[in-house]
């Protein structure tokens, strides 16, 4: 077979390799000697070197779309009979492919960050774009000889070994590739964290400029979590949505970080305190997301999430971070005196002081996880001994820092800059506090509730009220301003106030999530049963009965379905199906799990072994306000959105800071 554009395929990586090797010379002779056609050289080397990764990518596409298993990667992870929207996704469904979309995400950032701020910040430009190549360089190396997708096996096999059936879901779709965003998107603001602490600048600049590149990561990290969350719950079927997977702790270190970053920033643009803090957000949350990709593509971890298995590339992964964090730490110790601010957090009940205390605990939450992670690694490593960190140990420590931070959450926004008085926060919030401490009683009378979750019903219930009382309050001020209508006062506040009524959604948001976590975490009803057709069983308020059982065909798998009818109260409300696959070419059996969704939980099914009588297994999960997260996820997104429509003016500081630390700004 013609292999001809694979070639062209690798040649084009290659070639992108040798520009970002050339952008970062010529970027760094172009800051040594501000020589503009210089800089400009580099800025083009790195659109071109974008459009060459992009090459690369489309000449791996076109070998999955017509079976081209000359191609090894396609030969691992495709098959004749592969539907054609896992024909796409697997793409990235595998080490190598997902890699090289990493560089492209890695490129088109890149690239586009250099072009939207190219005119505004004409002296950190050649600092920026280095840092931006010297990331792909080791990216780029990285895939050309240690992670190749173009390698082509000889003679062609007549078919691929098929893609992970666990991965042959529309939730691979979504995923990898949104929670790639997230990742990468965060080296926006390290490289320009990197020129800032190199040039000894610690104005405010940098900080507006990345805001909205730090949301949208934000934003899309979040969204990657959660829909790795939601493809555990439908398609693994062990009736929850997170296990605290090594892999899943990787994603949420740099989250935790992030949401510390996204809110500590706010300090910096309005009071011009927090620079050392930020620096070290910005890095540290980077940083994280190269310990993500060590953690999951070096084969460290046994996880249905890893599939690389060479140690090889673990030891460059390794020494890539390694490099990395010596120099962007060094660079924050160094500079940490120019970073200094003269400006004092004034008052305990203040904003800033707020901030402050929440990135504390965000960054503790972090650490806590980081150790549960790797210490089962450092054992191995050091004794060889196996042990794992489950949830037990993550809900005692996570689970307390949580409750403190809804509250943080609930009387932060409504706390002015500077201060306030303990008697007017006492004022603003006491009908809050008993509406949660109602709440929280009631808890207290359920069968499950331990002390835990009284205190974290508290939470949420408090900080919901607080959250809904200063939407309300900004939405009746404008219409008793103006004299307008309701839902014009509703629009307009959410014109004109875009950052603050976004960020009082994505907070509503993270309330329905975690009142979720806590309905489905801490009241699910589980039961496992053998039923022959005709035998029903009972479940929270519902009796399922087991109607039939059949065969089932898909173009890949051969499986069978068992029908279960759910009826309340006598009354039929709906039938569920879950089935059981098997897939030929992997000879891998996997359950396909039934949900119907309520708006106060979900009923779960999963089918288990079928006897020789022709009865069956079943577990069922009652899972209360589950779709409560997900709903929530929407309404982060939502506010999430509104806030990025919203630029942010550079402003004068209303601190004095003393000419020691000033240098031109951009």
């Amino acid at each position: 077979m013609d292999i001809s554009y694979l070639k062209l395929g690798q040649l084009a990586v290659s070639l992108a390799l040798i520009l970002s090797i050339y952008a970062f010379i010529v970027a760094t002779v172009a800051e040594r000697t501000r020589n503009l056609s210089a800089l400009i050289s580099a800025r083009n080397a790195m659109g071109i070197h974008t459009a060459l990764v992009l090459f690369g990518v489309l000449v791996l596409f076109r070998a999955f779309i017509i079976n081209d298993f000359s191609a090894a990667y396609v030969a691992q992870n495709s098959n004749l009979n592969l539907p054609m929207l896992y024909k796409v996704s697997a793409l990235w469904s595998a080490h190598e492919g997902s890699l090289l979309l990493w560089a492209l995400y890695l490129a088109v950032f890149s690239f586009s960050a250099i072009c939207v701020h190219w005119r505004n910040f004409p002296l950190s430009m050649p600092l920026i774009i280095a840092t931006f190549s010297a990331v792909q360089i080791g990216f780029l190396i990285f895939i050309i000889f240690l992670s190749n997708p173009f390698l082509t096996l000889t003679p062609t096999p007549l078919n691929g070994q098929d893609l992970n059936p666990l991965l042959q879901d529309p939730g691979l779709a979504f995923h990898p590739p949104v929670l790639y965003l997230g990742y990468v998107g965060f080296t926006v603001p390290f490289a320009f964290a990197i020129a800032a602490l190199i040039r000894g600048y610690s104005g405010i600049e940098w900080v507006v400029a990345v805001r909205r590149w730090v949301l949208f990561s934000w934003a899309a990290l979040t969204s990657g979590i959660i829909f790795g969350g939601y493809w555990a719950y439908y398609e693994l079927g062990w009736g929850g949505y997170w296990a605290w997977d090594p892999v899943e702790n990787a994603s949420l270190m740099p989250w935790l970080t992030a949401t510390a970053l996204v809110h500590s920033m706010m300090v910096q643009e309005k009071r011009h305190m927090f620079r050392t803090w930020n620096v070290f957000l910005v890095t540290t949350t980077f940083l994280l997301t190269l310990l993500g990709t060590f953690l999951v593509r070096s084969g460290v971890l046994t996880s249905v999430h890893s599939f690389a298995v060479d140690p090889g590339r673990g030891t460059y992964m390794l020494i890539f971070l390694a490099v990395a964090m010596v120099v962007s730490y060094g660079l924050i110790i160094w500079r940490s005196q120019l970073l200094e601010s003269e400006a004092i957090v004034e008052k305990l009940i203040s904003r800033e002081s707020g901030i402050l205390i929440n990135s504390i605990l965000l960054l503790l939450t972090a650490t806590c996880v980081f150790i549960g992670t790797i210490y089962p690694l450092f054992l191995e490593v050091v004794s060889d001994q196996k042990v794992s960190v489950g949830a037990p140990y993550y809900n005692i420590v996570v689970l307390p820092v949580m409750v403190a931070l809804m509250f943080l959450m609930a009387l932060g926004p409504s706390i002015p800059w500077r201060g306030m008085t303990l008697k007017r926060l006492w004022h603003i919030s006491y009908k809050q506090l008993i509406f949660g401490s109602i709440l929280a009683i009631a808890c207290m009378f359920l069968p499950a509730a331990r002390t835990i979750t009284v205190l974290a019903t508290f939470a949420v219930s408090f900080a919901a009220a607080c959250i809904i009382r200063d939407i309300s309050i900004a939405v009746s001020t404008r219409k008793r301003l103006k004299s307008i209508s309701l839902w014009l006062s509703i629009y307009e506040t959410l014109t004109n106030s875009r950052r603050r009524m976004g960020s009082l959604i994505v907070h509503f948001g993270i309330v329905l999530i975690a009142a979720g976590m806590i309905g489905s975490g801490l009241f699910q009803s589980t039961k496992t049963v053998f039923l022959n057709i005709g035998q029903s069983t009972e479940i929270s308020d519902f009796t399922v009965t087991l109607r039939n059982l059949a065969d089932t065909d898909g173009e890949n798998f051969q499986g069978r379905v068992a029908e279960f009818s759910v009826s309340q109260n006598g009354n039929l409300l709906f039938v569920m199906q879950p089935q059981k696959r098997f897939y030929k070419i992997r000879n891998m059996t996997t359950t396909e799990i039934a949900i119907h969704s309520f708006f106060s939980g979900d009923l779960y099914m999963v089918m288990g072994n079928e006897s020789e009588s022709g009865g069956i297994t079943a577990r069922i999960f009652w899972n209360p306000l589950i779709i409560w997260i997900w709903l929530g996820w929407m309404i982060v997104l939502a506010g999430s959105m509104l806030s990025l429509t919203q630029s942010v003016a550079f402003r004068k500081p209303n601190v004095h800071l003393p000419k020691s630390v000033e240098v031109p700004a951009e």
